[in-house]
Order: structure tokens, then C-alpha cells, then sequence
């Protein structure tokens, strides 16, 4: 386990010694962005820490309206809501949806919050093949008398795969099914505009597609967040338990991600920069002769059948200054990853030393 002595950014102190830091999830290096962190500073100033208190009762202040109206406008959409943890959001629409469907259909990969957030009433629950198209509609042919939802990750947190999205969309439109996508990790890096995934597939507006987000991850700060049509975010804001019962999102955070998102939708050139190191990583990688995807994402694992080799590798990095974790994460996986994260804030001698060090290593080990 790391123990970090800083914040996270391109680099982080450990025990007073820096290293190159190659995990996480703060794509667009926005978590420590000066406009960020000063207006926090500004909202300590003026609200304090805590509202103390759930949303529809006291805990609504005027920059909650704000973040939510500058979500909605980032992502296309009537309105949006905001709550404590990206984390919650399946949980939220899986229980807010529940009147609309009677069986699950899920990515076997799927992330663990979803697996939590099932509603104990539901029982037909179906695991697919992981972004198996086929074996999706194999399963909805079965059950064609139950009203599905389905539900997948867009970007695949371990992996970095794509769900292939506009394939299951046509299995949506052909069962007259539900499409949730959670897209943490694809919110402000995949698509023309950073909307995620549906934009990415050309599906952003269609309907019975909805997207869970979080403003942990690329936007750099933290909550989860849901923007959708006005009919789908008041009946949140009216049913949902875990809405109607949680302190709204604290000051400093709300303030935060208003920054944030203005400065992802005024410099829609941090994608591509982000994609372009990415895909230089990723070839050299490829070069090396290690096992990795090719998908346009900042997550490039790097597969291994051994978890020996795998920490082994992990270790190596560490030695020579580089953070690059052996992760142990509650999904079931065939491999072992070694699972290195791209920032937008990674510099050029960053870059060249990360594939550097993997060629010293990759030059006395077969990889398995």
C-alpha cells in the first residue's frame, strides 16, 4: 500500500523522496490545478466546511445549484444532481428505475458498485460475457417475457476497454430494454465534448440510455453526480433514499468541481494531449513485448499469468522512482495487472523514462 506524503499529480512524495507517478485516475491533471484548489479555498472562506445537513432539508446552498446547472449544460441535458460518492450512482438509478424493469442484465466485469446497488427486490439477474455482444442477446432472447435493464461500465477501470456501447444500444432498441452506463471513468475523456461514452458511440441524447458519473476521476474532485432529463433527476431528488438522506456534498468540494468542469469545457484540448501520451505509452509497451489493450483510453494495463511477475514488475518501477501499482481489486480476473494511468499533466522525460525502465526490465524476463 502507498502512503502518500503529497497530493497527487504527475509526481508525488513518499517518505520525503519523489517519484514519477503513473496511477490514479486524475486524467486531466485537475486535481491540483491552481484555479481548482483556490476556489475551495474561497468556499471554506465563505461557507465553512459542512451544510450539515441533507439536501431537501437545509443543505442546499446556491453553489449546489450552480454545480448543478453547470453539469447539466456540460452534459447536454435538462438537469442534473449531485450526492456524496460516484459510487452511489447505480445504486440511485437502479432503485429509481425499479418500477420499469423486472430482470438485470449485467457485464460480468462489472464494477462492484453495481453488483451492490441492486435492489433486493429484483431476483432475475443475468451476468454476460465480458462486452460480449452475442451473448447479450443470447440471454435477452431467453428472458424476452422479462423487462430488462442492462447495465455496463464505459471504460472498464482494470482494463481500460470500451463497452461496446452502439452494438448493446441496438439490442436496447430491438428488446425495448434500459441501458444504464456507468461512466466514471470515461466522463471528460471519451467523446468530441469529454461527455463519456455515449457521445463516444454517437449516441449522446438517445433514448432509454442512462449515464452514472463521478466528479472524482478525470474532473479531479469528488461526489457522484446523475444528468438526465428533468422527469428522471426530480424523481431522484423526491424518491431516493440514499439522496434524501445524505449530507449534501461539503463547500470546498462543490466549488471545486464548478471550476473544474468550466476549465474541461473551455480546454477541450486536454483530450486529445491526454489520448496522444496515452497511445505513445501504450505502443511503446507494445513494442516491449508486453501484453496490453489498444483501446484510446489512459488505462493501459499490463496483463501478466504470473502475479509473481506482476509485483515483481510493480517493485522494479518503485526502485527507479516510478509508481506504477500491482492492483488487487474486488473483480474477478483472469490475469494479473500491472495497471499504469495516464495523466494529461505527464511530461515528455516522464514518459521516455517509464518505457526506458520497462525495457531494462523487459530485457531479463520473458513475459507470461
Amino acid at each position: 500500500m502507498i502512503h502518500l506524503n503529497s497530493g497527487v499529480s504527475n509526481y508525488i512524495q513518499l517518505l520525503d523522496k519523489s517519484y514519477s507517478f503513473f496511477s490514479g485516475n486524475n486524467y486531466l491533471g485537475l486535481s491540483g490545478h491552481p484555479e481548482v484548489k483556490k476556489a475551495s479555498q474561497n468556499a471554506i472562506e465563505k461557507y465553512g466546511l459542512n451544510f450539515a445537513a441533507a439536501r431537501h432539508t437545509t443543505g442546499t446552498a446556491d453553489i449546489h445549484l450552480e454545480l448543478e446547472k453547470d453539469l447539466s449544460d456540460f452534459k447536454n441535458e435538462e438537469d442534473a444532481v449531485t450526492f456524496a460518492s460516484g459510487f452511489m450512482g447505480n445504486s440511485i438509478l437502479l432503485h429509481s428505475l425499479l418500477d420499469q424493469y423486472t430482470a438485470l442484465f449485467i457485464d460480468e466485469l462489472a464494477h462492484p458498485s453495481i453488483l451492490e446497488g441492486i435492489p433486493r427486490e429484483i431476483k432475475n439477474i443475468h451476468f454476460y460475457k465480458h462486452c460480449d455482444v452475442q451473448h447479450l442477446e443470447d440471454l435477452l432472447r431467453k428472458h424476452i417475457n422479462q423487462r430488462a435493464l442492462i447495465i455496463t461500465d464505459g471504460i472498464f477501470a482494470l482494463t481500460g476497454k470500451i463497452s461496446p456501447l452502439q452494438e448493446i444500444y441496438t439490442l436496447v432498441e430491438k428488446y425495448n430494454a434500459i441501458l444504464i452506463v456507468d461512466d466514471a471513468h470515461a466522463t471528460g475523456v471519451l467523446g468530441k465534448n469529454g461527455q463519456g461514452t455515449p457521445e463516444h458511440f454517437h449516441l449522446q441524447g438517445a433514448a432509454q440510455i442512462y449515464q452514472t458519473e463521478t466528479m472524482s476521476k478525470a474532473l479531479g474532485v469528488y461526489g457522484g453526480f446523475i444528468s438526465a432529463n428533468r422527469e428522471m433527476i426530480n424523481l431522484i431528488r423526491e424518491s431516493s433514499k440514499i439522496y434524501l438522506a445524505s449530507t449534501s456534498l461539503p463547500p470546498p468540494l462543490v466549488a471545486a468541481a464548478c471550476t473544474s468542469v468550466k476549465i474541461v469545457k473551455q480546454q477541450p484540448g486536454l483530450r486529445p494531449a491526454l489520448v496522444q501520451k496515452a497511445d505513445e505509452i501504450r505502443e511503446g509497451i507494445i513494442k516491449l513485448g508486453f501484453h496490453t489493450n489498444r483501446e484510446p483510453t489512459p488505462i493501459i494495463p499490463v496483463f501478466f499469468n504470473s502475479r509473481n511477475q506482476a509485483t515483481e514488475l510493480s517493485g522494479y518501477l518503485k526502485e527507479h522512482g516510478i509508481i506504477v501499482p500491482c492492483v488487487n481489486y474486488p473483480v474477478a480476473m483472469e490475469k494479473v495487472i500491472v495497471r499504469i494511468t495516464v495523466s494529461v499533466s505527464h511530461t515528455r522525460d516522464q514518459i521516455e523514462n517509464l518505457l526506458a525502465i520497462l525495457k531494462q526490465w523487459r530485457s531479463t524476463h520473458d513475459v507470461t
